[in-house]
């Protein structure tokens, strides 16, 4: 591959992120595995890449405030040196000089000698920009939406901006050691840090693509929120011989994880042909199955526990996903409320007396976690909650926030059948 500048390799990454739908998350390790670039130069790419997207609005506002055209006019492959420019200039505080300079040089190569011209006639006037960022929105760069969505699950307002806060900080990889394919110590001897409490968990501050255990598939890349949802919802097993249904359980990280702990009676779902492609990738003994979740095909019998890591805005995990808030709208949000109710709905036909449903989602917001739990059991008057084993609220749910626990905001209601 041709070699590329830091700045222009997160020019590339943020065209396909925009332009094309992808997930920084996954292509910009990726791209950063391919480039060639050296180790500062790879953490460059990364903050310029993770903060100009976290902080967009931001950008955007200092644009709008200098520029002679709205934001939806200037052409994207501009739009987004710009957007990088004043990232450098404001956020990081760069060396005014050489962040406009080479800013302007990137929009000469990606756009042409006009948009250089325009792009450091609208930089220069960014330097002395002062934009009004009194509102929540503007101050923290989230859609109004998501931060009302906060707001009515935390009930706090100093919690809140600790939310929005953390959203907008670098995370470091959270890896996993699947049990029976890589031992701790293993991840430690290439540098990763174990996470007081787990015995899988631990910290990397690298690239995980270049540790062996990650590309071999005995280790993966996964959040702790993750982890401690399957960790309850395996809390669940007795002594018994069960049977497991992970029914949404593409692209693997959890089902990977349950195929660990479990083997052959996991059954792992994905209806998309090129998710379940990925999710054979990583599990070794489960039967791999693609069906839509709302229809469980009755020859599969019965299970004791079925997981749903329900589709969802995805919410919770902004500070790694930062395009989410910019590419989730709450109009969405009615048709992923009802294609959750009608998973539970599925699952809950499919599920014998005295068993478990994990119904998980990677979202605070209360339609997509409390009240579609208060449906569920309103409408099924046989199944009642059971408390999570580690980190339960007064409902005996477990909600975690990133702020207080460091984690992606997951979502995990455990719901028993009658026996």
């Amino acid at each position: 591959m041709k070699s590329v500048s830091a700045r222009t390799l997160a020019w590339e990454v943020l065209l396909e992120v925009e332009r094309d739908g992808a997930y920084s998350n996954i292509l910009l390790p990726r791209r950063l595995r391919e480039s060639g670039l050296e180790g500062r130069d790879r953490a460059f790419v990364t903050e310029l890449v993770y903060g100009s997207l976290r902080m967009r609005k931001k950008c955007d506002a200092h644009i709008a405030a200098v520029a002679d055209r709205k934001i939806d006019a200037i052409d994207l492959k501009l739009l987004i040196a710009l957007r990088l420019g004043v990232y450098q200039i404001k956020l990081l505080e760069l060396p005014i000089h050489a962040a406009i300079n080479e800013s302007v040089e990137l929009a000469k190569l990606t756009s042409g000698k006009g948009a250089a011209a325009y792009a450091n006639a609208i930089l220069r006037k960014v330097v002395d920009c002062v934009i009004d960022d009194s509102s929540m929105e503007d101050k923290y760069s989230h859609p109004q939406w998501i931060i009302n969505s906060y707001r009515d699950a935390l009930r706090d307002d100093s919690a809140l901006v600790a939310q929005l806060e953390a959203n907008n900080q670098a995370a470091a990889p959270t890896l996993i050691a699947w049990p029976g394919r890589c031992e701790m110590a293993e991840l430690v001897e290439v540098g990763a840090e174990p996470l007081e409490g787990s015995k899988v968990a631990a910290r990397y501050r690298g690239n995980p693509g270049e540790i062996p255990a990650i590309r071999e598939r005995r280790a993966g890349v996964q959040d702790l929120g993750s982890q401690l949802v399957v960790e309850n919802f395996y809390a669940t097993k007795d002594e018994s011989e069960l049977r497991w249904l992970d029914l949404c359980a593409g692209p693997g990280g959890k089902a990977a994880y349950l195929d660990s702990l479990l083997g052959s009676q996991l059954v792992a779902n994905e209806p998309v042909q090129e998710r379940a492609a990925l999710l054979r990738q990583v599990v070794r003994s489960a039967k791999v199955t693609t069906f839509d979740g709302r229809q469980i095909p009755s020859e599969l019998g019965k299970f004791d526990r079925i997981l749903i890591d329900a589709p969802c805005t995805g919410i919770g995990s902004l500070r790694r996903r930062p395009e989410l808030r910019w590419r989730r709208t709450s109009d969405q949000l009615r048709t992923l409320i009802q294609l959750q109710s009608e998973l539970i709905g599925a699952a809950a036909t499919a599920l014998r007396p005295g068993g478990v449903i994990g119904y998980a989602t990677c979202s605070p917001h209360l339609a997509e976690t409390k009240f579609q739990v208060r449906d569920f059991l309103r409408l099924n008057r046989d199944f009642h909650r059971i408390p999570v084993a580690q980190h339960g609220d007064q409902d005996g749910d477990m909600q975690l926030w990133t702020y207080r626990d460091g984690t992606d905001c997951m979502f995990l209601s455990l719901l028993q059948r009658s026996a």
